[in-house]
Order: C-alpha cells, then sequence, then structure tokens
C-alpha cells in the first residue's frame, strides 16, 4: 500500500500522476453535451463502392425491401442508415443468414450455424435480433441437426420487421433523398 508521500514507490506516484491527470481531463466541460454521452471518436460512413443506381432504381425501393436488398448500393445504403440509427444488427443478421445458405460442407455449416446463434439469436448476444419466442424456438430446434433452412423463419421475421419499421424511415432519410432527386 501507498503510505505517506514521501515513501510512495515510484509506481504509486505514476499511478496518482495518471488518476490526477484523468480525473482533470473528466472535469473539463466538454464542447457539446455529446462528448459526455459518446466519448470516442464516430466512425466515418462506410463508403459505398457499387455503381450509383438509376432514380428510378432508388424509386422501386420505396416499395420493395427485396428490390433494395438485391441492389449492391442500396444495401450498402441501407447499412450505412441502419449504422447511424445504431440498429444494424438486423441487416447483419440477415446478411449472414443469406451468406449460410450458400454454405456447402456440413461442418462449415455447424460452425456458421453456432457463431450466429451466439451472435444474433442467443439471449443476451452481442447483436441480438428482436424475435419472438417461437420464433427462436423453432431456430433452436432446427439448429439440432444444422440445414441450409435453419435459421428461415428468424430471417423471415426480421425481413418483416426491417421492411415494416426501417425501410419507411430509410425512405425518409437523407441517404436517401439524394438518391431519388
Amino acid at each position: 500500500m501507498c503510505k505517506g508521500l514521501a515513501a510512495l514507490p515510484h509506481t504509486c506516484l505514476e499511478r496518482a500522476k495518471e488518476i490526477k491527470t484523468k480525473l482533470g481531463t473528466l472535469l473539463q466541460k466538454p464542447e457539446t453535451a455529446i462528448d459526455l454521452i459518446i466519448p470516442y471518436p464516430e466512425k466515418p460512413e462506410k463508403t459505398i463502392k457499387a455503381p450509383k443506381p438509376s432514380v428510378d432504381e432508388a424509386v422501386q425501393w420505396k416499395d420493395s425491401l427485396e428490390k433494395l436488398l438485391q441492389n449492391s448500393y442500396g444495401l450498402s445504403a441501407f447499412q450505412n442508415f441502419l449504422k447511424m440509427e445504431f440498429s444494424e444488427e438486423n441487416i447483419e443478421f440477415w446478411m449472414a443468414c443469406e451468406e449460410y445458405k450458400k454454405t456447402k460442407s456440413p461442418n462449415k455449416l455447424a460452425a456458421k450455424a453456432k457463431k450466429i446463434y451466439e451472435e444474433f439469436i442467443q439471449t443476451e448476444a452481442t447483436r441480438e435480433v428482436n424475435i419472438d419466442h417461437f420464433t427462436k424456438a423453432v431456430t433452436m430446434k432446427n439448429l439440432v441437426e444444422p440445414s441450409p433452412s435453419s435459421f428461415d423463419l428468424a430471417q423471415k421475421k426480421i425481413f418483416a420487421l426491417m421492411e415494416k419499421d426501417s425501410l419507411p424511415r430509410f425512405i425518409k432519410s437523407e441517404i436517401y433523398q439524394e438518391l431519388v432527386k
């Protein structure tokens, strides 16, 4: 233990100075209130590398999430939008399921199924998607013997949720509005 200032070992003094510096930084008034809420630098938006769609193509996305997701530019724009809203787990789950369905090897299928389950389905998962208990139970049952269709019900539920909730907000967003000008 550190006792008395003169008897402080060198590492205790260094630690005390480090704590004092950190406290001083914390006590400084932030330039904006958001600095207190998000004390880390924001990630820049991912640059979309796909060719920009025509206005006619982009207009079709208003009525079809499926068409939006089939277009690489639309998918990237939708992902960026959801990241800005801190709700990207749904699209990432949907994409993981699409990739999962392409897996041929049973061993790889089982490994990917486990990863998807742990990341998106299991209670308190790092990026848990919002599915009902019945869908979760069916998915867990399907994973006893993984097949390319193991996540189909959960994926359909998440697709419906994005179609009903996220797509209308995306259509109103500046990202989308710039595409249909």
